[in-house]
């Protein structure tokens, strides 16, 4: 951990933070095997009793799509170790894991990465300022003080920060706003998949955790939405244990920390880190500990609920019966002065930014087919339809053609309805309901792909395909409408509940929670582990609401606002075949109605990722990756060179100076080669769990780091008048062969038709399209990878190329 750190995370504060960690998760252990057989109960009477509401018209994916890959490409990384940016290739799995290798070399030949990071609680930054302003406020008295240099600098003006109240901070930095813009747009997918991290099929385990993090939090008298409820159980239990470890160490630590603001402001974010991996490696060791035992007992508590089913029932409703008789006219008086009339306001402010971002996923999904039709009539009709189509499967996880849908939740204001309910924030329901778009967009999409692919039995020629695709395409917008309509009004009422529930638990807790502990005795013994007095309390409280909350949405369904069906509007079995065609196997149209024939029909089938947004490369005010990895590498750091000496030598100026550019721009010339990768080999089987180092061996790979690091060090000129000798360079000096070889640089039609790399994002006005086809198995999930050529600009020859690494350090950084 270092010295300093060791000195502030002594033997002693270890052990205390051991002992609070333990104490923290016996009490949460035992309201969670409380809330396990509820949980169990509540599963199986759903079961036996069924009530499923109304039934999707829309078709559910069953097989999900995992052999794609989000994105690859270059990103400029601050690494604090050395205190230098770094060029380093990123991908982002279809598990939504930010993978960073040291270069494409790296990643093609399947090197361990660098860094496997799950971005679960993690806030995503485009400014300093933001930053600044969050490191400020976490540790007070660090403030720096006016003209002093802030804790980082970065080298363009286009950042990206990965900022977590806990745990370890993450920096990058891009060449263009657009860039900028699609990485962001990346990072907030990742954020919000990641925090999602509790398995929504899980019909026991989830509601048994999430009401068990509850009970805890409110017998804290902790009510309210909690913005750190994100990511898997074992994240979850941690930040639980630093919501209360924190505090307690910014007072005992804080005033220690000696050295500048800056510094101190360093310090603290690595004692933090430091902390969160102890915190997060015991709970990790001990929770599994628990669910196993209560999965033990799971077969016992389901024979006794599944035999004595309905003694169970009459049980829990004589105890509700007397709760309600005791809590019931208080709740009422509470929710008409303090509830009810702030109800319309909340749903109003609910509805409009969520329904503008449906109706937004409708024009996205309208447009996308329609411009797949124009394309299939002006082009080669059922030649492309395959490629085209594999496209479209893959729309509802293109985070920047998603972006235009999310962004309306960002209109979302519960600013004076915060305070008076106890909101924190509102980002638990903008995420939430980001989620419920991009799962309609991929059920219309799935739905839309299913009937196109029956349709296609019948060997129709362009027009008729047109028209076919033109008369689904109004066919799955309606089914859209309408299950829009019931997933917007389900998650209106949950969030009204979500909202008004705690509030309510608060407000009646001096009078009523004190003489629960008297209704015990009126439960039997044989039952106590299916029926507790604190959840038939809560549901008494939710009776007293709900009333009105469905009276709420009812009427706003019936006023037609924001496109609501009414309730009676029931589609039962309006489309009774299209359920059974959802359960055939999933389509591959690549391989279906591709236009391209295997060139290895003997080979197994091989399952290629699909990279569903493609690299950007803006040729207008912005230096190639390439390029500004030798700036950016070979730049001072601010703590090493005084602002005096940055500006005596423009040639370390930001890349973000027009001077600079231009003069790194009259430094470069610009030649190609073709450089074929090695298959990957190994699989990088890290997941996406608590940190691992993994040391990587191999002797050449090694010299080649040092080498590589040396040239970096010795600055531009020694790369210059040392690149036609480099052994390493890929690139000819023999100018006519590098002209034949040029020619191979345009990718050829590869076997199977890439899905979603080309048009994913159009080519337009200086901006070209990469396609990446990636390489093996990331985070312990398998894909495969074909070989391509790349451009490398020979004059400044790229030293992480060269030699497949940069750094000497080979450890990799694995982030829960």
């Amino acid at each position: 951990m270092g010295d300093v750190i060791s000195t502030h995370l002594d033997e002693s504060r270890r052990h205390y933070i051991s002992e609070k960690t333990g104490k923290v998760l016996g009490e949460f252990c035992q309201f969670y095997e409380e809330q396990y057989g509820v949980a169990l109960f509540n599963s199986i009477r759903y079961e036996i009793e069924g009530n499923g509401g109304p039934q999707s018209q829309l078709l559910h994916r069953k097989v999900p799509l995992d052999d794609r890959v989000i994105i690859s490409g270059n990103l400029f990384q601050y690494v604090e170790e050395n205190k230098k940016w770094r060029n380093r290739f990123s991908v982002v799995p279809h598990n939504y894991g930010l993978v960073l290798y040291e270069n494409k070399l790296a990643y093609d030949r399947g090197i361990q990465p660098r860094i496997v990071l799950n971005s679960a609680g993690y806030k995503i930054l485009t400014s300093l300022d933001q930053y600044l302003d969050l490191v400020n406020s976490s540790l007070p008295g660090t403030t720096p003080k006016s003209g002093n240099a802030p804790i980082l600098k970065c080298p363009t003006q286009f950042p990206l920060i990965l900022w977590h109240p806990y745990s370890r901070h993450y920096y990058f930095c891009v060449m263009t706003g657009k860039e900028q813009d699609k990485w962001r747009a990346v990072f907030q997918d990742c954020v919000r998949h990641c925090n999602n991290g509790i398995p929504e099929d899980s019909k026991v385990e989830a509601p048994a955790f999430t009401d068990a993090v509850r009970m805890y939090r409110q017998s804290k008298e902790q009510y309210g939405t909690w913005d750190m409820l994100c990511g898997n159980e074992v994240q979850v239990l941690s930040n639980l244990v630093m919501e209360e470890l924190v505090p307690e160490l910014k007072n005992t630590i804080g005033p220690k920390l000696k050295g500048k603001a800056q510094e101190r402001q360093r310090l603290w974010i690595q004692i933090s880190d430091a902390v969160y991996r102890l915190v997060y490696d015991q709970i990790k060791a001990h929770y599994d500990a628990v669910v196993t035992k209560c999965e033990l007992e799971r077969p016992r508590m389901e024979s006794t609920i599944r035999t004595d089913m309905d003694q169970i029932i009459t049980s829990k409703e004589h105890l509700a019966s007397k709760i309600r008789a005791f809590v019931l006219p208080k709740a009422e008086i509470c929710v008409r002065n303090h509830v009810q009339p702030y109800i319309p306001s909340i749903l109003e402010a609910l509805m409009i930014p969520t329904s503008q971002g449906f109706a937004e996923v409708r024009e996205v999904f309208f447009k996308e087919v329609t411009d797949m039709n124009m394309n299939v009539i002006n082009e080669s009709g059922m030649e492309k339809l395959g490629e085209y189509m594999e496209k479209l499967s893959q729309l509802a996880f293109h985070p920047v053609k998603m972006q235009s849908c999310y962004e309306k939740m960002d209109q979302l204001k519960l600013e004076g309805l915060q305070q008076r309910f106890d909101v924190s924030s509102a980002s638990v329901f903008k995420q939430r309901a980001q989620i419920l778009m991009r799962q309609q967009m991929d059920d219309a999409v799935h739905t839309f792909g299913t009937l196109l692919h029956q349709e296609l039995a019948k060997m129709l020629g362009k027009e008729e395909l047109c028209k076919s695709i033109q008369r689904i395409l109004e066919r799955v917008l309606k089914k859209y409408d309408y299950d829009s309509s019931t997933v917007r009004k389900k998650f209106f009422r949950e969030a009204l509940l979500q909202i008004t529930i705690p509030f309510l638990l608060k407000k009646l807790a001096p009078t009523c929670k004190g003489e629960l502990p008297k209704f015990q005795e009126l439960i039997f013994e044989d039952f106590d582990n299916f029926i507790l007095v604190e959840n038939t309390y809560e549901e008494v409280v939710l009776q007293s609401v709900m009333k009105d909350i469905m009276q709420a949405v009812k009427e706003a369904a019936v006023q037609r606002k924001h496109n609501l069906y009414r309730d009676s509007m029931v589609m039962h079995n309006s489309d009774p075949n299209l359920h059974l065609l959802g359960e055939g196997m999933p389509i591959d149209w690549g391989e279906e109605f591709g236009s391209q024939p295997d060139s290895d029909p003997s080979a197994e089938k091989r399952h290629r990722a699909r990279q569903v947004v493609s690299v950007i490369h803006d040729d207008e005010g912005a230096l190639s990756y390439e390029a500004g990895a030798e700036v950016l590498m070979h730049q001072v750091s601010q703590e090493e060179l005084g602002s005096e000496e940055l500006e005596a030598c423009p040639a370390l100026a930001a890349p973000g100076s027009p001077d600079s550019m231009q003069g790194i721009r009259g430094m470069l010339v610009k030649e190609f080669c073709v450089e074929t990768p090695v298959p990957a080999r190994e699989e990088a089987k890290e997941p996406l769990t608590n940190g691992t180092i993994v040391q990587q061996s191999g002797g050449s790979e090694e010299r080649g780091v040092e080498r590589a690091a040396q040239k970096a060090e010795e600055g531009p000129g020694s790369l210059e008048h040392s690149a036609p000798h480099d052994a390493g360079s890929p690139c000819p000096v023999n100018p006519g062969v590098e002209e034949q070889e040029a020619k191979p640089a345009v990718p050829t039609s590869p076997a199977k038709p890439p899905a979603l790399t080309a048009a994913s994002l159009l080519a337009e006005g200086g901006v070209e399209v990469n396609r990446h086809e990636p390489s093996d198995k990331e985070t312990g999930e398998e894909v495969s990878t074909q070989a391509h050529a790349e451009k490398v600009e020979s004059a400044q020859p790229a030293t992480e190329n060269s030699a497949g690494a940069t750094e000497n350090s080979a450890e990799v950084q694995t982030q829960f």
